[in-house]
């Protein structure tokens, strides 16, 4: 028995003429019927009750013809996975990720990636977590990790968690803690100098409204910087700065 046997018997059956089945197939009729008695033969049975001008389906066909179906969705479900399991072997990926997660997660990530799919091409690009879904929506990206997703719902973009991050305070080495308990309260900013990102970060616009929300206007001591830049002006005692712990992991 033959994939394509019963796709000549699945055609019959829902034409119930030979004729529009092979036109329908886009073969020759005396081909699709000769396929069909050779399936009658290997089963032993007629599939079809012909009678001059009028098919039916015989009691075995009425047998065969929901499982000839299953197997060949299932035949073609089979050949498509495959085919899309061989199409990731080979392409171009183009990933965004927020600046912390580039530097604390996304290079162990990459070389596991790398590893297991060498001939993929990797385009990387690093930016805040508003700009990398404008540029999703755009299509200018296949996939972003992005902190603290807003709105993705009106832009009919899907979204999966994959981490909770805290968020840290961080300051100067040189300058008193900002907590002597180690733990800090939102309204504990008031009035202390904050350096803040660039519009375009998720992580702005998050620390604003909690400081409002705090019932304060936040003191901004520097702001338009990106991650490093922000991390660079905290150590230097420019102001206090909250930012996603993984990005002290390699400070």
């Amino acid at each position: 028995m033959q994939m394509q046997q019963l796709a000549y018997f699945v055609a019959v059956a829902q034409e119930r003429h030979f004729t529009r089945a092979a036109e329908l197939l886009g073969v020759a009729q005396p081909t699709l019927s000769k396929q069909v008695r050779v399936l009658e033969r290997e089963l032993g049975t007629p599939l079809f009750d012909r009678a001059r001008g009028n098919i039916a389906l015989s009691q075995a066909g009425e047998l065969l013809l929901p499982l000839a179906r299953r197997i060949l969705t299932d035949v073609d479900t089979a050949r498509r996975q495959v085919q899309e399991l061989a199409g990731v072997r080979r392409g171009r990926v183009r990933l965004g990720a927020t600046p912390s997660l580039m530097t604390g997660l996304l290079a162990d990530v990459l070389a596991a990636f790398r590893r297991r799919f060498p001939d993929i091409e990797l385009h990387v690009q690093e930016s805040g977590s508003q700009d990398l879904v404008q540029h999703l929506s755009g299509g200018e990206l296949d996939l972003a990790l992005v902190i603290v997703p807003r709105r993705l719902s009106e832009r009919g973009l899907v979204t999966t968690p994959i981490i909770r991050e805290d968020l840290v305070v961080v300051s100067s080495w040189e300058a008193p803690p900002p907590s002597v308990s180690g733990s800090l309260r939102v309204a504990d900013l008031r009035g202390r100098p904050l350096v803040m990102f660039r519009p375009g970060y998720d992580l702005r616009d998050v620390t604003l409204e909690a400081c409002r929300a705090a019932g304060f206007e936040p003191t901004l001591a520097v702001e338009g910087g990106e991650m490093d830049a922000v991390l660079r002006f905290a150590e230097a005692g420019v102001g206090l700065a909250v930012v996603p712990s993984m990005v002290l992991q390699s400070r």
